[in-house]
Parts: C-alpha cells; structure tokens; sequence
C-alpha cells in the first residue's frame, strides 16, 4: 500500500481508534508489518481460550491465510468468517451481515464470548464493530479492529484483543458481582496477588509464584488469559507485573481499575534480584527472604553451564530482551538485541542493564537493521526471525529460529537460568558443520540461477532492464505522491 493510499485507508478507518493505535503502538523506521499479518496474534489469542468463539471479517485471501496458520500452530475448533463483496461493503450491508453472523452464533451454551475482527478493508472502510451489542443471551461481544496500518506487529495484536476483554470485562465487574475463576484466583489464597501481563511458557507462571511465596504473595492469573473468569481474576489483583513490556491497552485497563503495573522480568541473577526489590516495595513487603532462597539456586544454574561466544539476538515476540539478558549472564557476549516492538517505559530496566553490559538495543527494529547487525558481527550464533535464520545459514553461521526454539523455553528462576546454555552451546558446536555444508553447495548460484544446470541460466538482462525501469517508474511516482 503506497502512502497515498494508507493515508486514504486510515482517514476513512475511526479516527478516535487510529489516534489510539499511534499512540499504543509507536512505529519506527518501518511503518508497515515486516512479519506475519498483525492479525494472527490476536487470532491465536483469542482460539487458545475456552468457550469462546471467533468471526473474521475481511478479505478472504487473508481470512484463508490466517486460519490456516492457526490451523498449523494448533488451533482445534472453526474461525466463522463473513464474506464481502463490493456492494455490501459500501452500501453497509457487510455491518448487518456481521451482525446477523453474531446473533445466529451466539449460544450460551457453547460461548462466553465471541471475538469480531475486521482485518484490513473493513477497518480501513469504517465498518463500526463498536455498534455491535455488548452481550447477546449472556454471550460477550468483543469487537476489534486489527489493521496492518495501524498494528506493526502480530504481538501488540494480542495487546489489543487482550485490553478489548478486560475493559469488557471491568464493566462487568463495575456493575455487580460477578462468577469466579474455575481454578480460583490469586486472591483465593488469602494473600495479595500480582497479575502477570504477557504469554509465557508454561512453567513461567509457576515459577514466579515460588518466587514470589516466601512474600506473602501470590501470582495472579496471565493476561491474555485462557478463559472469560480469569479476567475477573486478573483485575482482582493488587498490582500487575508486565512481564512483555509492549501490552500498553492491557496496562492501562489495569491502570483504570486502580492496580500500578511493575516493569521488568524475574530473568538471571540480576534480573531476579531487581524485580523482586521492586515487587517487595510496590507491596510494602521485604524480599530478602525470596532472594536468599532463589539467587544461590540461579546463580549455580548460570555457572553450571557457561556460553562462551558472541550471540545477536532480535525477533518480534517482545520477548528479546529478556533472552538477551539470560544469555549476558551466562557468560555470551551479546553486542545486538532488535525487537520488532516499540519501546515503553516498561522496558526501560531492561534497556538500561543491556546497554551497561555493551549492547546495542534496537527497537521497532527491521530486518534490514537485523540482518546488517548479523552480517557487520558475523556472531558465533545468530538468534533471529526466519530471513534472518535462512540469511545466516546461507552465510554459514549457526542460527536458531526464536520463535520455536528460544521462545518455547521457560526463561524466569533457576529453571530459567539453565534452559537456554544447552541449546545454545549444541547449536555454536554447528560451525564446523555450517562450513561444510555451504562449501558442498558453493557454485550450484544463487537467486533465480540457483540449482544445478546443464548448460548456463537463461538470465535474460533484456527483461531484467525491462523491469528495473517499470520500478523506477514507480518509485518517481510514490515520491510524487507523497510531495503533493
């Protein structure tokens, strides 16, 4: 989409929204979703909760990309879907086709709630999610508007469907009493709780209530959450820990209902001794006791197994500094951390203790800025997105792929101190297999000559000056454009 054409897009989509997406969700030197569409974050989110169902409304190239994706990361029940055309776009019939869509779904016994989201062309054509009813039989109406020119990353998206349901879910609680969590709530246990904001491997959560136990402190549930009642939960905490520090609607949701939000993570020895101090003043209570029974155990962890080597790290799971800083405290010299994310003043601790320690932090960073940090370094391992992967692996430098391999691992606590070395240390140990293999390779081409020929590749350079002036031509246009 040519800046001409965003700009159209976003003055026809709600200004009030566009204005709040800006202002959530900063961009950077890209302005565009350089990774999978934004949409899919909220999606996943939204299929990984109980009782709740899904409706996607927009083109039906990006609806087929998006559940199929889902369908692949492990998604077991339907996405509903409302077609459009042209007509029933401008005309309004799409909103009353959505409408229809939500009341003919909306059973109380299967749903608690069930998530509308326009994708692009709705949003960009004003279709008003905000005038769907709140509640139909009992049954929660979330409507959200995921754009790709207003959401940079598909993990923000995850912020917003995640605010969306718990300023839902604050009203509820504002007007009555409302059904406990299935499993409880922090709360339940007689001592104050503390709300945990962004996804997490699983053991994470388990963790941070050990840590936090020897307080007088429970953990509260994990926002986003995995069913409607542990929202009731969350907001029933006395402070929220932004463990990803990019959730801004989740946080200020928290904010309004009257619960401060900490930054930082309990990760490394550092780390953990910080947010513990930080956790213990927020609640008035001392951490001496949790930090003399869980820094020796982290400390022995991150000495049982060093990394010696040079790491860059970059990804767009918000998590990569915290990665970062684990991979610091077992002995790596990490010189690059780029995250897709914006910066916030959540991040900041970590931001800080990165840079004392000789690391260059990116943020909103791209892939060109990912790929020229790897390529200028040259590490002993590359951790990063998929280009960046492949990139590295074509340059032969060992890589793991974050998101499945980095990021499926728990990082918080002495668990988290000894997770990431072995890994780590299998996959520098590739080097030597790296090199064979792109020698093994070495003259089969690259590009659109790579593979093995009989004779030599039909280039063509008559096509290729072809197509180098048809660009040129639009690349005079969008400059045009964008000087009107």
């Amino acid at each position: 989409m040519c800046a001409r054409s965003a700009e159209r897009a976003e003055g026809r989509a709600d200004a009030a929204m566009m204005e709040r997406y800006r202002a959530d969700y900063p961009v950077g030197p890209h302005d565009k979703p350089q990774s999978m569409c934004p949409a899919f974050g909220s999606l996943r989110t939204g299929l990984r909760m109980k009782r709740v169902g899904t409706i996607l409304s927009g083109s039906a190239c990006c609806v087929y990309g998006l559940t199929f994706v889902s369908h692949f990361y492990g998604a077991r029940r339907s996405v509903g879907y409302v077609p459009f055309d042209s007509e029933t776009l401008v005309t309004g019939k799409l909103f009353e086709d959505i409408r229809d869509a939500v009341h003919a779904m909306a059973d109380p016994a299967a749903y608690d709630a069930i998530i509308v989201t326009n994708l692009c062309v709705p949003t960009a054509s004003g279709v008003p999610l905000r005038l769907l009813p709140k509640e139909i039989d009992g049954v929660r109406i979330v409507g959200i508007d995921v754009p790709g020119f207003g959401v940079p990353t598909h993990a923000e998206a995850k912020d917003v469907l995640a605010g969306a349901m718990l300023a839902h879910a604050r009203a509820e609680v504002e007007a009555g009493p409302v059904p406990r969590p299935e499993g409880g709530s922090g709360s339940d246990s007689g001592r104050p709780s503390l709300a945990l904001i962004g996804e997490m491997f699983p053991a994470d959560p388990v963790m941070i209530g050990a840590m936090l136990a020897p307080m007088g402190l429970a953990a509260g549930p994990v926002v986003p959450c995995r069913e409607w009642r542990e929202l009731y939960g969350a907001l029933d905490c006395a402070a929220a820990a932004a463990i990803h520090p990019f959730y801004a609607a989740t946080m200020r949701e928290f904010g309004a209902a009257g619960r401060p939000c900490l930054p930082g993570a309990p990760v490394g020895l550092d780390g953990t001794a910080a947010w513990l101090d930080r956790v213990g003043h927020a609640f008035g209570v001392s951490a001496d006791g949790a930090k003399a029974a869980f820094l020796p155990a982290i400390r022995e962890a991150l000495d049982g197994s060093r990394v010696e080597g040079t790491i860059t790290v970059s990804g767009y799971e918000g998590s990569e500094l915290l990665v970062a800083r684990l991979l610091v405290e077992s002995g790596a010299d990490v010189p690059y951390v780029g995250t897709a994310c914006a910066r916030s003043a959540m991040s900041d601790p970590d931001r800080e203790w990165l840079e004392a320690h000789g690391a260059t932090v990116r943020f909103r960073a791209s892939l060109e800025d990912d790929l020229s940090a790897m390529e200028g370094v040259r590490p002993d391992l590359a951790i990063g997105t998929t280009p960046v992967v492949q990139k590295a692996k074509e340059a032969g430098i060992p890589s793991l792929y974050f998101t499945n391999l980095i990021s499926a691992r728990p990082l918080m606590g002495p668990a988290g101190a000894g997770s990431l070395q072995e890994v780590v240390r299998a996959a520098m140990g590739n080097r030597g297999r790296m090199a064979r293999m792109k020698g093994f390779f070495e003259g089969v081409g690259t590009g659109d000559a790579a593979g093995v020929w009989e004779g030599a590749p039909n280039l063509r350079p008559d096509f290729r000056a072809l197509n180098r002036k048809k660009l040129d031509k639009r690349a005079r246009a969008k400059a045009a454009e964008a000087m009107i």
